[in-house]
C-alpha cells in the first residue's frame, strides 16, 4: 500500500477498474442522476445542479463499487478481515457470501446494533470495539488467525472502483464545473476526484464535505500530512479514526477544498431529503448539507453535481431527526 503513489495512477488504470465494476457479478448499478429542478427539493441557487443518487445502489451505497473491484483481484475463499462503521461492511459481507469467503468486520462502537446485526445476517463475524482501537483489532486478526485485511478506504483497488463514480458522472455532465462529494476516510472523494481529473477536466472544482466532528481530511490538508482524531459525528459512515494516506496524496493532488458541516445540518438534510421521497442516511446528506447551507463557494449558474452517497438507514433511526 505504501509503495503506491497519486502519480502512479493513470487514467488507463482507472478505466480498467470501471470495466470490472460494470461487469461484476456484484451487480453494480450505474445509479440515476437526476436535475434537481425535477425535484421537489427548496432551489438553492441559479446554477443547473444534479444529484447524483448512491442510495439507490446495490447494499444501499457506493461502497459496493470499491469492494468489486477489490474482490475481483483477490483469492477467492480466503479468509478477510475489514473495518467499517456499516457500508463498506455490508457490501463486504454481501462479497464475502457471493464468493465463499470467510470475512470480520470490526465495527466502532457508536455504528448502530441494527448495521451489526444485518452484517451477520449476510454470514460474516462482527466484532465492536471503541474507534481508536479499530486498527488494533484487525492486527490482532491478522496476526493470531492469518486473516487478510481489506482497507475500507485506504486501497489501490478500492479507490479504483470508487472512480467507476465519476466516469458515471461524466457520461451525464461530460465536464462539470463542481462536483460536491463525501468524505471519511476519502477513498470515495479520491476515486471520483481522480477519475474527473485525469478524464480531461482540469477546471471542474471538486469538493470533499466532512462534519465538524469528524474532520480528519480536513486536518490533513492543515497538517499537511495524513492525520488521526478521536471522530465523533451523527455520520458514522465519515467517522473514521484516521484519513487514508493514498486517499490523502489523491485529494491533495485533485481537490479544490474540505468544506465542513455540523450534526444539526447534517440532521435537517436528512429530513429536507425525506420529504422529498428521497431516503438517505446521515453519510450519504453530507454533500447535499453543504450546498443547502451555502458552504461551497461560487456555484451561481454553474453545473453542479452531488453525490447522495448511501440510503442505509433503519426505521428506527429516523426518530434523531426533525420533521
Amino acid at each position: 500500500m505504501g509503495e503506491v503513489s497519486a502519480d502512479s495512477i493513470t487514467v488507463e488504470m482507472l478505466r480498467e477498474a470501471c470495466g470490472t465494476v460494470r461487469f461484476s457479478p456484484l451487480d453494480v448499478i450505474n445509479t440515476p442522476m437526476i436535475p434537481w429542478c425535477q425535484t421537489t427539493l427548496p432551489v438553492k441557487t441559479s446554477g443547473e445542479i444534479h444529484i447524483k443518487l448512491e442510495n439507490m445502489q446495490r447494499m444501499g451505497s457506493f461502497k459496493i463499487r470499491g469492494v468489486a473491484n477489490q474482490f475481483a483481484r483477490r483469492l477467492k475463499g480466503d479468509n478477510f478481515v475489514t473495518m467499517s462503521a456499516g457500508n463498506y461492511g455490508k457490501s463486504f459481507a454481501y462479497a464475502c457470501k457471493h464468493y465463499g469467503s470467510k470475512g470480520k468486520v470490526v465495527m466502532p462502537e457508536t455504528a448502530p446494533i441494527s448495521r451489526s446485526l444485518l452484517i451477520q445476517s449476510l454470514g460474516v463475524e462482527v466484532e465492536r470495539a471503541p474507534t481508536t482501537r479499530l486498527m488494533d483489532v484487525v492486527n490482532r486478526c491478522v496476526r493470531e488467525d492469518s486473516m487478510t485485511f481489506l482497507h475500507s478506504y485506504d486501497d489501490l483497488d478500492l479507490i479504483a472502483g470508487h472512480a467507476s463514480l465519476g466516469f458515471e458522472i461524466l457520461e451525464v455532465v461530460p465536464c462539470p464545473d463542481v462536483v460536491v462529494v463525501c468524505c471519511g476516510g476519502g477513498g470515495l472523494l479520491a476515486g471520483v476526484a481522480a477519475a474527473i481529473k485525469l478524464s480531461g477536466c482540469e477546471n471542474t472544482k471538486i469538493y470533499g464535505v466532512e462534519p465538524e466532528g469528524a474532520c480528519t481530511m480536513y486536518k490533513s490538508f492543515i497538517e499537511k500530512k495524513p492525520v488521526g482524531m478521536d471522530a465523533k459525528s451523527i455520520a458514522s459512515g465519515l467517522a473514521p479514526p484516521f484519513a487514508g494516506t493514498l486517499p490523502y496524496e489523491l485529494c491533495q493532488k485533485y481537490v479544490e477544498d474540505i468544506v465542513l458541516v455540523t450534526d444539526e445540518e447534517i440532521k435537517s438534510a436528512v429530513s429536507t431529503l425525506y420529504k422529498a421521497g428521497l431516503v438517505v442516511e446521515p453519510s450519504g446528506t453530507a454533500a447535499f448539507a453543504a450546498v443547502t447551507n451555502d458552504k461551497i463557494p461560487d456555484i451561481s449558474d454553474k453545473s453542479v453535481v452531488v453525490i447522495l452517497s448511501g440510503g442505509n438507514i433503519g426505521k428506527d433511526e429516523f426518530s434523531n431527526f426533525p420533521d
